[in-house]
């Protein structure tokens, strides 16, 4: 089974409202050309960083999970690196314990059992 990442990615906010559309289907189509699949592609909204980066102080937020090996990570990274409405980009390799649905609670921390 291809092992499954997930991508959080950061667009400028300059972007029109119809473009941010396209960009995803880009980034989909690129994790599907590349042999992978894509479990969830879900935009955050704009937001304020925590610092400046390229001279912009918000920018989209987007979370990226899919499924694929190391070819697709580096196809899809690739297009990052060229499309200038990313601003920046981060890739994980993830377990299925860490896959929720979009606007699922967080887990829960383990209870240690009395240790402190």
């Amino acid at each position: 089974m291809p092992q499954l990442y997930e991508s959080i990615f950061i667009l400028r906010p300059t972007l029109a409202d119809e473009e941010i559309p396209k960009v995803l289907e880009k980034v989909k189509a690129t994790v599907e050309k590349a042999g992978g699949t894509v479990e969830n592609l879900a935009s955050w909204g704009k937001k304020k960083l925590a610092y400046e980066i390229k001279q912009e102080k918000k920018g989209v937020y987007v979370q990226l999970n899919y499924r694929g090996n190391g070819a697709v990570v580096s196809e899809v990274e690739r297009l990052f690196r060229l499309d200038d409405a990313t601003l920046k980009f981060l890739t994980v390799k993830t377990d299925e314990r860490g896959l929720r649905a979009p606007g699922a609670e967080p887990a829960k921390e383990p209870e240690h059992g009395g240790v402190q």
